[in-house]
């Protein structure tokens, strides 16, 4: 037997719904995991073992070949600009990114403060709109620069709005519909190609894609 498929996955929602797929595609990951704090599971009788990451952390670990496949949002992987093959739209978490601010506020016109935990995509939709901007690095509740007067906007991941709407904020522009996609570590590709054949396709006939 070969050596294990090793799968970096994000813990939590993605989690849950990647492994149900997976589940509906022949690999059942869910017995083990619902009770354990682990951060790595072994899964031997179906030749797999899974990685649990921090979402952001997940293509690292695919494109240095720690692990053969990621599940990964598509806004990490459009942030990050990684080494890796996208071979799969699980359809999963769907959610996207969008501008948001404060309402009836127009953009300051010398070069507009735009915070966000996603300086790359909000750079590259500002420089297509033919607007400069200075980014303000933010992690954590992006919600709260147009409230201080620390940014023009925010680039953030909205879901339902709700929390733009509870601070008192409103979406702008859609910049990208975001899901979840497998990635896979192209040596791995090339070494263990009919077990990750096997993994996408059996994937894709439950999601309904064809292999990418």
């Amino acid at each position: 037997m070969h050596k294990p498929l090793t799968i970096a996955m994000p813990k939590g929602r993605i989690f849950e719904e990647a492994a149900e797929l997976m589940k509906k595609a022949g690999y059942d990951l869910l017995a083990e995991q619902e009770e354990s704090r682990k951060l790595i599971l072994e899964f031997p009788e179906q030749n797999i073992r899974i990685m649990m990451a921090k979402p952001m952390d997940v293509v690292t670990y695919v494109e240095y070949g720690t692990a053969d496949i990621g599940i990964a949002g598509k806004d990490v992987l459009l942030e990050q600009d990684r080494d890796v093959y996208e071979v799969l739209d699980l359809g999963i978490s769907p959610c996207y990114i969008a501008v948001a601010g404060l309402p009836d506020q127009p953009l300051s016109k010398i070069a507009p403060k735009i915070a966000t935990k996603y300086p790359k995509v909000a750079s590259d939709y500002f420089r297509e709109q033919g607007e400069q901007i200075e980014i303000i690095p933010l992690n954590g509740s992006i919600e709260i620069a147009p409230l201080i007067g620390l940014a023009d906007r925010i680039v953030d991941i909205v879901s339902t709005g709700r929390t733009l709407k509870e601070n008192g904020l409103v979406e702008y522009e859609k910049i990208v519909g975001i899901t979840s996609r497998m990635i896979v570590n192209p040596v791995s590709y090339r070494l263990k190609s009919k077990e990750i054949d096997e993994m996408v396709n059996q994937l894709s006939e439950v999601v309904g894609e064809d292999f990418v």
